[in-house]
């Protein structure tokens, strides 16, 4: 199957430069409309201003449409072609996260506080510590969300080199004295291009039904 890319910013920029042809099949930028009649993949990493001609695409040819968007609205649609939902592309934090979401009602007792640092740029929600806030039974409003670069430098040890791209997550869980510290960190933009590799990969391996996937039932079944 083909692979489209659709989206002008950053993320779209570096998938198409990052991704690997899958069985001699190139990585293309969606065309906006396409005569195609074949079956392909489109990952949709863009704002939203494609998505009904890219809906239209899907349905017309069955194709399987990645949405890597945060709370998209196709999250509790009936669409007739197989949607994977990935608000999240980096293959070990969703396998943390779905350790969180199966944990996460055992420490309801405790005192939780979260913190998560992106760049300075970063301005839509983050995505991924209110997902963790849900799976911990914490109100999003609680995340304490860091931007300020000499804060995220001298007090969460974020190297200046990463600065400008990076993903910080801590999660403090404490009972009495006992205190429990998770902290993830991801530096860069390798680790979304790789996972987004093996999600392609795994929707080219099997024959994917007409509904919506979350991307916790591609890591729950072993396929990433």
């Amino acid at each position: 199957m083909q692979t489209y890319i659709a989206g002008t910013g950053k993320l779209a920029t570096e998938l198409l430069e990052k991704l690997a042809p899958n069985n001699g099949r190139s990585i293309s930028r969606w065309p906006d409309e396409t005569g195609s009649s074949a079956k392909s993949i489109i990952v949709h990493a863009g704002s939203g201003r494609q998505i009904g001609s890219i809906k239209d695409f899907c349905a017309r040819t069955s194709s399987v449409l990645v949405e890597l968007a945060t709370g998209s609205s196709l999250e509790g649609s009936q669409p007739q072609f197989p949607v994977v939902l990935c608000p999240n592309t980096n293959i070990l934090m969703l396998k943390f996260m779905c350790m969180l979401e199966r944990s996460g009602a055992m420490f309801e007792a405790c005192e939780i506080q979260i913190t998560e640092s992106h760049q300075a740029s970063k301005t839509s929600v983050p995505g991924t510590a209110v997902q963790m806030a849900n799976s911990l039974g914490v109100s999003g409003s609680a995340i304490t969300s860091v931007r300020d670069p000499l804060q995220q430098a001298n007090d969460l040890n974020i190297p200046h080199e990463h600065l400008a791209r990076h993903a910080f997550h801590r999660i403090r869980i404490q009972d009495g004295p006992c205190t429990i510290s998770m902290e993830t960190r991801v530096y860069g933009d390798s680790p979304y291009a790789s996972g987004v590799q093996q999600i392609l990969g795994a929707i080219h391996q099997r024959e994917l039904q007409p509904r919506v996937y979350s991307i916790t039932e591609f890591i729950e079944n072993g396929w990433v």
